[in-house]
């Protein structure tokens, strides 16, 4: 039976009856893809998937993905990936007291299987890993670890995995391995990859020059060398990164298999704009300052942009004279010239394009900067020189635009429209009425990877029972235990274990990446909450 659930107006999730089936219908729709599929994110019993509306309905999809076969086994990778693995856990000791074995036995069940690789996500380099000893199924902590770190190989259910980057996380953490998961100057970034056969080795049982082979077997590495700023050609020197700024583009597509998501910019339409402005293809990096104090200074002559929120900007020439400029509208930099990004009087996250684009290497394809990734260039420094590439021949800077006229405030409530889905149900018919008719503030522990939101009254579910990981789209408004909503932003994980009540629609990301600390926040639903079930 294949349960299919509303995610978003571009977003489907399929739940299937186990993880055969869905690793059987992932495997089905790579081999025979559907027109208009865009990303597809396999979990332990869903398959998230995203797709063009302009080129394939919802109603058109399910009936298409219904005729399946799910019941052929998902083909095994020829790699073999050995971990070698420090059994030194903080919760080695609790594991075997709650299978009734001795540490000893919980480290022969680990090491005497082989596990594959079933799918990606939480972090890039994160598999979840399945095969294993069968008596090795032992929930999750109760109250998740702040900080679990790297190489840290852990237990939750029927998986086995290993934590790629410092994080937080509930798993039982049994070992750690010296290996890294992830690491962007090999080849294929990710050491484990859907499919592959994972042995785990006990470092104790090793002699040192096997210990060292198989923790230097991490990847292939390759070169890779950021094209530098040239030093005769034009530049913007940083003179004040202010609170955070980071090169965003339109995001890091087609990178799920490695457990990466797309990030990009937060505002998508005023980082086009900005390209727009100054000449550029939409899809160059752009810089992403967020609520002011960027200040940057022209080595050469320089044509500028800046969008996205309201406020003051001003431009210092050499001599010392000041003037504001427009947003929205090229400005053209002499030598010397200081432009400065005043604090936003609405919205929170200001873009700025130089015609040419700015100079350096993409990474998994995109200058997009993933902060809970860690995939990206650094957030800009004090005397950063940013080089400037040369505008292509034909380039035409653009005409003035007018900006938005309702970017989010303080004083306003935001009000985002909501699809239902796909866990509407896991969730009390009060707490359903609760989301839309509730005002809920933005906390300042915000960020890019999502909006923590505080509500008067929690949100209480009707399943109390754990919900197994599955893939999460940007605009998601996943429920913790707290009852508190986060709303998920471009930098989410790909993969969540708690419940999705609803998200934002489409069309209202952009307005959700302008939304400012302690602004105030109603959400509306748009559709009604109703699965379809095919045989």
């Amino acid at each position: 039976m294949k349960r299919f659930l509303p995610v978003n107006l571009n977003a489907l999730l399929v739940e299937l009856d186990d993880l055969d089936q869905t690793l059987a219908l992932l495997a089905s729709l790579k081999r025979d893809p559907i027109a208009g599929i865009e990303e597809l994110v396999p979990a332990a019993r869903t398959l998230l998937v995203t797709f063009r509306p302009t080129v394939q309905s919802f109603a058109a999809l399910v009936e298409a993905i219904a005729q399946r076969d799910v019941s052929a086994a998902a083909q095994r990778s020829d790699v073999l990936v050995e971990i070698p693995v420090h059994y030194d856990g903080e919760d080695l000791a609790e594991v075997a007291q709650m299978l009734g074995i001795t540490p000893e036995e919980v480290i022969r069940r680990h090491t005497s299987s082989e596990y594959t690789v079933a799918f990606t996500g939480f972090a890039p380099g994160f598999g979840y890993l399945v095969g294993g000893h069968p008596s090795l199924n032992v929930p999750r902590r109760t109250v998740p670890r702040t900080r679990i770190p790297a190489g840290g190989v852990g237990l939750a259910g029927t998986f086995s995995g290993v934590y790629p980057q410092a994080s937080p996380g509930g798993w039982q953490i049994i070992g750690t391995t010296p290996v890294a998961m992830w690491d962007i100057d090999r080849d294929k970034p990710s050491l484990l990859q859907p499919g592959y056969r994972v042995r785990f080795v006990d470092i104790a049982m090793l002699s040192e020059a096997d210990s060292d082979r198989l923790i230097s077997a991490g990847g292939q590495k390759h070169s890779q060398s950021e094209a530098a700023a040239v030093a005769d050609g034009a530049a913007l020197e940083v003179r004040s990164p202010g609170l955070q700024t980071l090169f965003q583009d339109l995001g890091r597509h087609g990178q799920a298999g490695q457990g990466v998501s797309a990030s990009g910019a937060m505002d998508q339409a005023a980082a086009k704009a900005a390209n727009r402005l100054v000449g550029n293809a939409s899809n160059l990096a752009c810089l992403e300052t967020v609520n002011g104090g960027l200040q940057l200074r022209s080595r050469g002559d320089t044509v500028v942009a800046v969008t996205g929120a309201a406020g003051p900007v001003t431009l210092t020439a050499a001599s010392g004279a000041r003037w504001s400029v427009e947003r929205y509208a090229p400005v053209a930099l002499a030598e010397g010239d200081v432009l400065a990004i005043g604090e936003p009087t609405a919205g929170t996250r200001s873009y700025v394009a130089v015609r040419g684009g700015f100079a350096g290497a993409p990474v998994l394809g995109s200058r997009a900067t993933d902060t809970l990734a860690h995939v990206g260039p650094a957030a800009l420094a004090v005397c950063d020189v940013l080089g400037v590439l040369p505008a292509p021949r034909g380039a035409v800077v653009g005409a003035a635009e007018l900006p938005p006229a309702d970017l989010p405030t303080t004083q306003q409530d935001v009000v985002l429209d909501v699809v239902l889905g796909p866990r509407t149900d896991w969730f009390t018919s009060e707490s359903i009425a609760l989301l839309r008719s509730q005002r809920w503030q933005v906390t300042p522990q915000s960020n890019r990877v999502g909006i923590r939101l505080a509500g008067e009254t929690p949100l209480s579910r009707a399943v109390t029972g754990e919900l197994p990981s599955e893939g999460t789209p940007t605009g998601a408004i996943q429920v913790p235990p707290s009852g508190q909503p986060v709303l998920f932003l471009a930098d989410h994980p790909l993969t969540g274990g708690y419940p999705v009540i609803g998200a934002v629609a489409s069309y209202h990301l952009d307005r959700a990446g302008q939304i400012p600390v302690n602004a105030w926040v109603r959400f509306n639903p748009i559709t009604a909450f109703e699965p379809v079930v095919r045989e």
